[in-house]
């Protein structure tokens, strides 16, 4: 791959004194030039500055690409398609062959898989002979890489992968990049991709076993204990046991192993039901006025920490964007039967429906004729928290409990089953019970599913998944109202990225 060759396979980091005073100082080592990858490794605090520079880029890609604006934007939750001039424009429209995209996807394959080198790059440093790693540190240091080079991959997988099937496992897709060699890697077939996944996460979780979030929960705050620093603490921002349990459940069922993903889940679900590892966020907390928690974060298995959230929101979703920037559902009042709001939300007492979640505005645009106005639904998810500083300020979802509920509900051959793992979420929102009929199919409890599942994740980039791994021919419209409902229809090949210039144009040279 063109990363790896312009990767020294460095990780060059000034090595900074890893004693940590608050989370902020703790994800914000970056990977900066400054002295050779030998130099950095050898020191324990090496090892943990390069896994950190790793953590805090993983925002080049999911603080937006990946999460609230162009796989948001694929998955059509917001009024984009019809707006040519909207910034967004050529993602609604899968204009793949658009410069703008093909910026996006070279931008977004060299960040990937420049993180994957950095991984490789401290995996084979942590195994060598005299390694300077501490044995405390080791199974965090080596089964967090390992579960984030599967996470990475994973990704990659599943923008540039088919739809994964028996009829296309043998596809040739992505490299699995998983030494820090800088010879160009061979493209692999999809099942050999998911198989290496697999692997690499069932390591992962073996190394992490242990992980302090088994007993101690995701302790979101410093150390009251001066002689204990916050290296095993934070535990929702790093890629932990549950993570990477919860990520090898969404790579079972991508696959369709579904037996698999259901046993993840029961797991993942009993340990967290005795634990409460990952409460259900309370109401009290939601509809708080001064500091709601839109983002249930209690629930995140894991996520992002981005100071510069606010400066997304801003961008996108406040009032004070403008109508060719703005990412909002259509609709000009929160209840009318004619916004996308009331139809997505079918349930009024849902607390993803309510007044701290959304609000009715009318966005503005310059143009060369005057000025435009256009009544707009904008969605607060990922505004600032005022008053006292909360843990979730800074905090973007990766993964979450409930999705870990609704993969349960679909891969269970029990309705009744199903039925009462969907019904969790739902009692957790404020909604009232789905009851199981005697007419109920497959395809009931799957759009039972899906509802929920497009509730759960707006402004986390999952939605888009979700339709590819379905093959999913009609979905949800950001803009179309008829009187089947805001519905679309979907081409097969808008959920298969064409591999991007910068790995097809390194390979023919």
């Amino acid at each position: 791959m063109q990363t790896i060759n312009y990767i020294k396979h460095l990780i060059l980091v000034c090595i900074l004194v890893f004693v940590f005073a608050s989370c902020n100082d703790w994800l914000a080592v970056d990977m900066e030039d400054g002295m050779l990858e030998d130099k950095l490794f050898e020191s324990n605090e090496g090892f943990q500055s390069a896994l950190n520079g790793v953590y805090n880029r993983l925002n080049e890609n999911y603080a937006s690409t990946l999460t609230m604006t162009v796989l948001d934007v694929m998955a059509q939750y917001y009024d984009v398609r019809q707006n040519s001039d909207h910034l967004f424009h050529v993602y609604a429209n899968y204009e793949f062959s658009e410069p703008s995209f093909e910026n996006t996807s070279d931008n977004l394959w060299m960040r990937q898989y420049s993180q994957i080198a950095n991984l490789n790059t401290l995996l084979a440093h942590i195994d060598s002979e005299n390694s300077a790693i501490k044995e405390i540190y080791y199974p965090f240091i080596k089964g967090e890489a390992l579960g984030l080079r599967a996470f990475l991959h994973f990704d990659l997988m599943r923008i540039y992968g088919p739809i994964y099937s028996v009829d296309t496992e043998n596809e040739i897709c992505i490299p699995y990049q998983e030494t820090d060699s800088k010879e160009i890697q061979p493209l692999l077939p999809a099942k050999e991709v998911m198989g290496k996944i697999i692997r690499d996460l069932n390591d992962a979780a073996d190394l992490l076993k242990e992980d302090p979030i088994r007993t101690e929960g995701v302790m979101a705050e410093d150390s009251k204990d001066l002689n204990e620093t916050n290296d095993f603490r934070y535990r929702q921002y790093r890629l932990n046991f549950y993570a990477v349990k919860a990520l090898l459940a969404r790579v079972y069922l991508w696959i369709g192993d579904r037996n698999n993903a259901l046993l993840v889940c029961k797991e993942l679900i009993a340990e967290n039901e005795e634990k409460l590892i990952f409460p259900w966020t309370s109401r009290t907390d939601i509809v708080n006025s001064t500091s709601p928690d839109l983002l249930f974060s209690t629930e995140v298995i894991f996520g992002l920490y981005n100071t510069s959230r606010v400066n997304l929101f801003n961008s996108y979703f406040k009032n004070t964007t403008t109508i060719n920037n703005a990412l909002v559902f259509k609709g000009e009042r929160l209840n009318d039967a004619s916004s996308k709001l009331p139809y997505y939300f079918s349930d009024e007492t849902d607390y993803r429906r309510g007044a701290n979640f959304w609000s009715e505005e009318t966005l503005e645009q310059m143009t060369s004729t005057g000025n435009t106005s256009q009544p707009s639904i904008c969605f607060h998810k990922y505004a600032d928290v005022s008053g006292a500083i909360k843990p979730y300020r800074y905090m973007i979802p990766l993964i979450r409990m409930s999705e870990i509920y609704l993969i349960a509900a679909e891969c269970s051959d029990d309705f009744t089953e199903s039925i009462a793992y969907i019904n969790k979420v739902r009692n957790n929102r404020n909604c009232v019970n789905i009851e199981l009929q005697s007419s109920d199919t497959e395809e009931t409890i799957r759009q039972y599913i899906t509802s929920e599942f497009m509730r759960e994740v707006i402004g986390e980039g999952q939605l888009y998944f979700y339709y590819k791994r379905l093959a999913m021919e009609e979905i949800l419209s950001g803009t179309e109202f008829s009187e089947e409902g805001w519905t679309e229809s979907m081409y097969l090949q808008y959920y298969e990225w064409p591999l991007p210039k910068i790995e097809t144009d390194q390979r023919v040279n």
